[in-house]
């Protein structure tokens, strides 16, 4: 039943993407192994939308590492199925800690059995374009599944996740898969494994800089964030990456919305005014503002699909069909237009 869910999902996803996001542009496809067991390591620039798109938009099943706190409430059957396994803090405290080496012995045989993995290697996730300080934790995790699994192919594969915007939808997304470190060939047996995790990790870090728009902060980069925006983000990856490195200065600029924008797109809400007030309410109970893009996938997904069709029924049932599809028809559209003027 959790393996038939988690496909479903998938699947729904996957095509769901397309609709959140305005376009999607996937690079490097070509660079998923296809002879060995795959640590995913992508930026972390949403909280839980990032390994819902990984998941949704590469093959087979991936299991997640996951912190710990999550576990063991009433949502413990999702994650499960969703393939999701606990990692232990000090913050979960000391003697919690101990339960991570049946955790990651668990990884090492996911991977040497030549399965999919995903696990954020910044360790936190952020709202900036440029990569964080990497930690250990993944290089030290494919390398301990190496040693055990001598003979089988691993690989530490960096993934770049690049969105057009950090709050808004229908913006473009750019998913990069950069070049795959196979393990067993980055690993020199003359270093301490202290030596040769800090290797893996300085490798990884290098190769995921490559699949970042923007590599590192700089005093350029409040500027340089200024140039992603919904016209320059149709521009080619590399050729937008080359621009915003060395020219940055030429590319236009995100606008700022202006009072008629900000009329024309509350106009807009009307037919969608009570689930937006809701996702609303629903969005502003996190404080952490690396949610608010994941709460509106999450609700676009299943909520405003729930309430167009309840609403839908009731229209229907007072006024009949032809009343009920221009309700529909004029919702949903004027919801994608609303989008495209705050877009900018």
């Amino acid at each position: 039943m959790k393996a038939i869910f988690y496909f479903l999902i998938k699947n729904l996803l996957r095509y769901y993407n397309y609709v959140y996001f305005r376009d999607v542009h996937v690079y490097g496809q070509e660079n998923i192994p296809k002879d060995g067991g795959i640590l995913f390591s992508p930026n972390h620039q949403s909280a839980l939308l990032d390994p819902l798109l990984i998941g949704s938009l590469t093959p087979n099943k991936i299991t997640s590492l996951t912190r710990s706190d999550v576990f063991g409430g009433p949502f413990q059957w999702f994650l499960d199925a969703f393939q999701m396994l606990p990692v232990y803090r000090i913050r979960n405290g000391y003697s919690n800690l101990k339960k991570n080496d049946l955790i990651f012995d668990k990884c090492f045989k996911i991977l040497g059995e030549g399965k999919f993995m995903l696990m954020f290697s910044e360790g936190g996730h952020h709202d900036e374009y440029f990569l964080q300080k990497l930690s250990k934790g993944s290089s030290r995790l494919v390398f301990q599944a190496q040693q055990q699994y001598l003979n089988k192919k691993i690989y530490l594969l960096p993934v770049g996740i690049n969105y057009g915007h950090h709050r808004q939808p229908r913006c473009t997304l750019h998913l990069v898969f950069g070049k795959p470190i196979l393990v067993k060939e980055a690993v020199n047996n003359k270093l301490t494994e202290a030596e040769n995790i800090n290797k893996l990790r300085d490798m990884l870090e290098e190769r995921m800089k490559a699949c970042l728009w923007i590599e590192n902060d700089s005093e350029y980069y409040p500027k340089q964030k200024q140039k992603i925006n919904r016209k320059t983000t149709q521009l080619p990856f590399h050729t937008l990456k080359k621009e915003l490195d060395s020219n940055f200065s030429k590319l236009p600029s995100r606008r700022k919305l202006s009072r008629t924008i900000i009329f024309v797109a509350t106009i807009l809400s009307v037919p969608n005014i009570i689930p937006l007030w809701i996702s609303r309410k629903i969005i502003s109970k996190f404080d952490d503002v690396v949610f608010v893009s994941s709460m509106k996938y999450i609700l676009g997904v299943f909520f405003f699909p729930i309430w167009w069709f309840i609403s839908g029924l009731t229209i229907a049932y007072g006024f009949g069909n032809p009343v009920m599809s221009w309700y529909l028809f004029i919702s949903i559209l004027s919801l994608f237009v609303r989008q495209r003027f705050l877009l900018l």
